[in-house]
């Protein structure tokens, strides 16, 4: 459509209007959701030396098949106090070192101590080498554990620990201001007068950075007043990163979004994109802080946050892949034919397949309640039948 922007564009520009924030050091069980800025470098191998990898005796593959005699034990966490002969068997325990002159374990079950000598009674370990945990059989020093930009999970920060590492580099959550505008708009749970309708918008866009790497925030609510709106987004710039409107970013008279900004001297990058719901979507900046304009219908504010606040908040924490991952299943039922501007509509995948919500109006808020992800229909897309496949983005 004429005058709208792609999507893709939309995403690059909205991403280019600033860099990733700076870093800082933080403790590995506080880094988790972080985004590395510095990669994960092994300091040590994994395993540092030999290890069991069961409970048994520690033997030379070419005595068997025994007998033995024990001279000794080695536990997880502790060095064995000598070698292993010829004729010899060393007890050891599931992740302790294996001694020198050893080069198998004989598990438990396989053997028994008959006169104070150990003897095989069952198959034995087939094989020299059988249950050991070569040394760097993990990872060796040197090796990249994790790279830049990379998202720290539970698993990841095991690995950057085992690594060596005490603590990591990552980027500076950035600090996010909510604001919310409409004269109509009440705080949740408050009772209503005539007219008036709970500000939704503004708990759920909490909540979905909160989920996030953002720093914590709470919604504020401004009247549809220009010069109000204004100042708050001037002061508002000086403190914060990233500042979210939600409503006020279309064409009508009480839309003051646009005005508010230029006002107090910041600059439109863009507005208007060629996507449905969301087309009246603004990006632009004011000081250092980035504005994203949401519009203010629920499936709108709900759709354009993760296709582009989301990936913002990502980007300035310094994620490698900001944007939203495109997955694709088969469709549950059939799909109509794509207009003049690319779909989201709002869908649940269940038992792999796609069933579109039963709503798609953008003023709705109950489907988005049993969504749990965004089926996409391209412009001027062909309908589709029912086990056609279709992409999809995963939404919390």
């Amino acid at each position: 459509m004429k005058g709208l922007l792609p999507v893709e564009e939309a995403q690059a520009r909205l991403l280019g209007l600033r860099q990733p924030l700076a870093s800082e050091n933080v403790a590995l069980f506080e880094s988790l959701g972080r985004y590395l800025s510095v990669e994960v470098i092994a300091q040590r191998d994994q395993p540092a030396a030999p290890l069991s990898a069961m409970d048994g005796y520690a033997i030379r593959f070419d005595d068997l098949p025994g007998p033995w005699t024990v001279v000794g034990e080695s536990a997880a966490g502790t060095a064995p106090d000598r070698s292993v002969q010829q004729g010899e068997a060393m007890r050891i325990f599931t992740g302790a070192i294996v001694p020198p002159g050893a080069d198998t374990v004989i598990v438990q079950e396989d053997v028994a101590l008959v006169g104070g000598r150990l003897q095989l009674t069952g198959d034995g370990p087939g094989t020299a080498g059988r249950h050991i945990r070569l040394r760097a059989a993990d990872f060796a020093v040197g090796t990249t554990m994790l790279r830049v930009g990379t998202r720290l999970t539970p698993g990841a920060i095991a690995a950057a620990a085992m690594s060596g590492a005490g603590q990591v580099s990552v980027g500076t959550r950035p600090r996010v201001a909510i604001l919310t505008t409409g004269d109509e708009l009440v705080q949740p749970g408050r009772n209503l007068a005539p007219g008036q309708i709970p500000d939704s918008n503004g708990v759920m866009l909490a909540a979905m950075l909160h989920g996030e790497v953002a720093e914590s925030t709470l919604p504020h609510h401004v009247r549809d007043e220009r010069e109000i709106l204004s100042k708050i987004l001037k002061d508002m710039a000086r403190r914060h990163d990233v500042i979210v409107t939600v409503g006020g970013a279309s064409v009508g008279d009480h839309d003051h979004v646009r005005g508010a900004l230029e006002d107090a001297g910041g600059q439109i990058d863009f507005w208007r994109i060629a996507m449905r719901p969301g087309k009246p979507l603004i990006a632009g900046r004011i000081g250092d802080a980035v504005l994203v304009g949401l519009p203010g219908n629920p499936s709108s504010a709900f759709v354009t946050a993760t296709m582009f606040l989301l990936p913002l908040i990502r980007h300035l924490a310094g994620a490698q892949y900001p944007l939203p991952v495109v997955h694709r299943a088969p469709l549950a039922e059939p799909l109509s034919a794509g207009g003049g501007r690319r779909d989201y509509l709002r869908a649940r995948l269940d038992n792999g397949r796609l069933f579109p919500s039963f709503g798609q109006e953008s003023g709705l808020t109950l489907p988005l309640a049993s969504a749990n992800a965004l089926l996409i229909r391209e412009i001027g897309a062909a309908a589709r039948d029912a086990g056609e496949i279709a992409e999809y983005i995963l939404v919390a």
